[in-house]
């Protein structure tokens, strides 16, 4: 059985530095499970995509849309959880609090999650680099 990872990005741009930090954290973590010879599958979830739908969700009192539920479903099933979020005015994004706001309680229950942010200019992706090998480690999956 392969351990089922979403990636979460708060991204608003394509490309966006968020959604490059992202696709970092997920490269490293499938290297570290490879590694360990464990089989991992990934689920992308844009929330830039998504939101309508979340806002939808907040003044509607919790009627969701089939894309919105498809994405709350992933995280239910999920093992673990990567989730970027750009950095506006020294806090996380609205739309990446909104998201996780208007999910289903206890959807996240009992989930190790990895998180980023960035803020700023970003650089080239292959300038990000993470702080040690065992960032990571497999055995929190």
């Amino acid at each position: 059985m392969s351990y089922r990872i979403v990636v979460v990005s708060a991204g608003l741009n394509i490309p966006s530095s968020t959604g490059i930090l992202a696709d970092q954290i997920a490269a490293s973590v499938e290297l570290q499970m490879r590694r360990a010879d464990e089989p991992v599958e990934f689920t992308r979830i844009e929330l830039r995509e998504l939101g309508k739908d979340i806002m939808s969700a907040m003044l509607s009192g919790g009627m969701k849309s089939s894309a919105l539920l498809t994405a709350e479903r992933a995280l239910a099933a999920a093992d673990a959880v990567v989730a970027v979020t750009p950095v506006f005015s020294a806090s996380y994004s609205g739309l990446f609090k909104s998201f996780f706001d208007v999910l289903e309680m206890g959807t996240m229950r009992g989930k190790p999650v990895a998180l980023g942010a960035t803020a700023g200019t970003a650089r080239h992706p292959s300038s990000w680099t993470p702080l040690c090998d065992h960032c990571l480690p497999t055995s929190a999956l």
